[in-house]
């Protein structure tokens, strides 16, 4: 595993809690989720996020981001150094994933170490199956608690999301409240080398950061009662 792109402060008195976004499709917006939780999340908590995915998506904005990036950042595209996250001093580490099947080798591993997964979906009928086929053949053998996120939805068509939510909910999986719209500012974002919480102060983009403002609180909610943080707290 490579240095981080910036130092971290001091050291977290427990592990960091390793996020892993996957979803074995491409296009669902795990980039955009990566770095959109991490920025949020970097404004109470040491973040860093890990680019394991050969395409590099994550390291091209990171790069774009320079030195504004507000979280710390590392490529790295051997899986088997992922177990050497926990000594790194963090409080969350996301880990940004390949979304093609002939990519498992690299997946794999990084379930492996991973406390949580986030499987972003869009909110379309035919993206039901291959997110049902990660959780369950990926996720759910090997104990993970997951949560879906809806993303990339069309706020003029709020009835697609509700859909959406329909199926996920019928088929037992474990959804996310709240959902990520679909709005320019995040399809702008990497070649301008900003996160959420850089946007411009327009109407939809104060709507773009609060979307993931409010993902992070579930997701930090969440952390709060899993059972490896209940236990450290004790």
């Amino acid at each position: 595993m490579p240095t981080p792109r910036k130092a971290a402060a001091a050291a977290t008195p427990t592990a960091p809690w390793i996020v892993a976004i996957a979803m074995q499709k491409g296009g669902v917006g795990k980039t955009t989720t990566t770095m959109g939780l991490a920025a949020v999340l970097s404004e109470t908590c040491r973040v860093l996020v890990v680019d394991i995915d050969p395409q590099g998506s994550v390291t091209f904005w990171a790069e774009r981001a320079g030195d504004n990036l507000p979280f710390d950042f590392a490529a790295d595209l051997d899986p088997n150094n992922l177990a050497r996250l926990r000594e790194l001093p963090y409080d969350v580490i996301i880990v940004d994933t390949p979304g093609s099947l002939e990519s498992t080798h690299i997946l794999t591993p990084v379930l492996d170490e991973a406390d949580f997964v986030i499987a972003p979906t869009e909110a379309e009928a035919l993206s039901i199956d291959p997110l049902r086929k990660t959780i369950e053949t990926l996720i759910v053998p090997r104990g993970l608690d997951y949560r879906v996120l809806i993303n990339k939805y069309d706020p003029r068509t709020p009835q697609d999301l509700e859909d959406i939510q329909e199926l996920v909910d019928q088929i037992g999986l474990r959804r996310f409240q709240n959902a990520v719209r679909r709005y320019k500012s995040h399809s702008k974002a990497p070649i301008d080398g900003l996160v959420v919480t850089q946007y411009r102060a327009s109407r939809n983009d104060l709507k773009a950061s609060e979307d993931f403002r409010r993902i992070a609180m579930e997701l930090l909610s969440i952390r709060a009662m899993s059972p490896r943080t209940v236990q450290e707290d004790h």
